[in-house]
This record gives structure tokens, sequence and C-alpha cells, in this order.
């Protein structure tokens, strides 16, 4: 008999004081916001982890030692399993390292690639901390702005060739499945992603923390495009935002030549990136090895939730447009149809609504006409939401 979850059970968010629900920090942003608000801003869901990850993580709690440990075999075996098992390609062991955390992984990355004054290409709007782990090791950003056109996201690579050959840039960071959008990049535009930096001697940079939750369509991993990219390549990536175990702050690289994993590893010791969270690696082996059916689940349950937001905004937010996404949990929606910007409507949302949502232009460049959504939460929660910011529109 098939395992069954309950999504509309929600954790209890004061046991892990979740920034997401934090009333001081939700004051300190909006001024003014009603105590009983709904938060659909930090990208963490509310439901309670996977039954494996949390019968795993009380395993290791009971045992009551908490030292140093290693990345072991059954990490190792766990990682080359899902990938096989999930995304159907063969990941030698030698290409993995262990890190802490993808958005501190993009900060040693710059460091390991890049000198100051170098730069880096970005498709934006996208994942702020591409450009602020950019910034803070004084790397240039270079943005390659999303083309926007009927409600999707496309890459222009005409753009994206003369910007290479102008300013010879280090990395490009190319975020799959894109978060904020929602967009999982097919395999062509994947190739020819990977033939402009092979060209133009670009390492190809690819963060696919995002591909877990993929409920319509294919999600195609760069490691499946042809052998000849694989040289040119490193892949970050994590069970944090599937199986929601980001304040677990582990992560894990795949990088296939040898020289480019040595330079990224001699980063990680000299920033002392050495001994994994004893928690984070027995979540892992736990969630690849034990949670397919929960990860299933889950997505499954994300899917109606985001078509239910997207039917209910269409037929009752004036000035809203849905972007159709087909991965991840966070609806990025276009609101410039009501007069107003992304910062407005952020503003005005928690202040008279009670709902906190993302402002679109934290998202580096691109996004100021855009607020970005959080449907991880039990259902009548996003329908609460959605319910509230219809009575408190902001149009005109």
């Amino acid at each position: 008999m098939a395992e069954t979850f309950d999504f509309d059970v929600m954790a209890d968010r004061s046991v892990d004081h979740a920034r997401k629900w934090d009333a001081q920090i939700i004051e300190q942003k909006y001024p003014g916001t009603p105590r009983d608000f709904i938060p659909m801003w930090i990208a963490d869901m509310d439901f309670p982890a996977a039954p494996c990850v949390c019968e795993a993580l009380t395993r290791v709690a009971a045992n009551g030692a908490y030292g140093y440990t290693s990345a072991h075999d059954g990490f190792y075996d766990a990682v080359i399993s899902w990938q096989r098992r999930r995304h159907h390609h063969e990941v030698q062991r030698d290409w993995i390292t262990l890190t802490y955390g993808c958005v501190s992984t993009f900060h040693y990355l710059y460091q390991a690639f890049c000198q100051p004054n170098d730069c880096v290409i970005l498709n934006t709007p996208v994942y702020d901390p591409f450009g602020y782990a950019a910034r803070h090791n004084g790397v240039r950003v270079i943005s390659n702005p999303l083309v926007y056109e009927d409600r999707r996201y496309t890459i222009d690579f005409d753009l994206l060739d003369a910007q290479m050959a102008a300013e010879h840039p280090k990395v490009y960071l190319l975020c799959s499945p894109h978060n904020p959008a929602g967009r999982v990049w097919n395999a062509d535009e994947l190739t020819c992603a990977a033939e402009l930096c092979r060209r133009h001697q670009v390492l190809l940079v690819v963060d696919e923390v995002h591909s877990e939750h993929v409920f319509a369509g294919t999600f195609t991993s760069v490691l499946q495009l042809d052998a000849r990219y694989l040289d040119n390549l490193v892949v970050l990536t994590s069970p944090n935002k599937g199986f929601n175990l980001g304040g677990l702050k582990t992560s894990y690289s795949i990088i296939p030549n040898d020289a480019l994993r040595r330079t990224f590893r001699h980063r990680l010791e000299m920033n002392s990136v050495t001994s994994p969270n004893v928690f984070g690696c027995a979540a892992i082996i736990a969630a690849y090895n034990e949670g397919a059916a929960w990860l299933d689940a889950v997505t499954a349950y994300l899917g109606e939730s985001y078509r239910q937001l997207a039917a209910f905004v269409e037929t009752n937010m004036e000035g809203w447009e849905v972007m159709p996404m087909t991965a991840s949990y966070l609806p990025w929606i276009n609101v410039a149809g009501t007069g107003h910007d992304g910062g407005q409507i952020t503003r005005h949302m928690a202040r008279e609504a009670g709902v906190i949502i993302e402002d679109g232009s934290h998202y580096v460049a691109g996004g100021n006409d855009f607020v970005r959504l959080n449907v991880g939460m039990p259902r009548r929660l996003v329908m609460e939401s959605l319910k509230r910011m219809a009575t408190h529109q902001l149009v005109g």
C-alpha cells in the first residue's frame, strides 16, 4: 500500500524560530503589519519534513554525540544513486564535493575563479545572492535581461554571445530551473548556453537547486548534455529546496573536470570548509535513499496549490498576471497592470492585508514590476492569503 502524507498539516514554526514567521523581523521590514500576518516570502515550506528525514535526525539526536564528521561513503553513495534514479545521469564519486549550502558556495566559487574587477554574467531577474556574492567579492555583474513575452521568459542568446565577446566574463551563472520564474530550460537552451561558454572560454556554473519540484514537463540537467561540455562545468545543488532542509546548511557541487575541482576545493580549504554538519549529512542520506515518495507527493500538492492560485488571480486580482511556472513553489507575478510597482504592492499587502510577499526589485535587476509568492504551506493558508489580497487590492 502506497504511503500517504498530509500536507494540510502545518509544522509549528515557533519551535525552529522560523525567520519567515518572526513578528519582530516582519515589523522591522513592514511597520504596522497586523499580528495575524501570513508570510509568503522566504522560500521555505511549512510542512513537516519527510518522515524518513525526521527519523534519521532523531537517531542522530538521541545518540548524543555531535562532533566532527566527514563526507563518508553513505553520503557519496546516496548522491550518486539519487542523481542516477531521479535525474538519469551518472556522477562519479570524485566529482562530488560537500559544501555548506549553495548561498555561501557562491562566494567561494567567485573567490576561486575570479579576481577583483572580473565579471560574471547573470540572466536577470534572478535569485539575489547570485549578485550579492559577486558584488561582495569585488566581481562586477553583467546583466543579461531575460526576454518577457507572452508571460514567458526566454534567454537572449545573441546578446549573451555579444556580452561574452565584449566583456570576457570569467563565469556565467545560470539558474536552472529559474528562480524566481519557475522556468525549466530545455535541452536546446542549455546546449546553446554551454556552447557559448565553451567558445568564449567562460566557466559555466549551473544552480540546479530547484530541480526537485517539477510538476509539468521534464527537467534536463546540464550534466545530461554532450560530454564535450563537462570539462567546463560546475553544478551546484542540494536537497534543501526539495526536502525543505535549508536550515541544515548542507549542499554539494558536481565538477567533472579535475583542474577545476582542485581549484574549487583549494578555496574551500582556505575557508576551512572541511567537516560537514552532522545533521545535514544524515538528512541528505535519508532524503535521497528513502524520500522519493514524499517528494512526489509534496510536488503534486504544490502543483495543485499553484494551479488554484493562478486561477484565483486570473479571476479576482485586477492587473495581476501570473507567469506560468513548471517548477518550484514560488509563483512570479507581473503587477505592472495595477499601475504600481512590486515594492508598492508588497508594502501595501503587508500593511493592509497582513500578507508578506517578495518585492521583485530584490532579484538583481529587471524585477521591479513583479512580486514573488510562496505556496509552500497548507492550501487553506494560500487561499486565505489570496482572499485577503483580493479584498485589499491596490489599483490605479
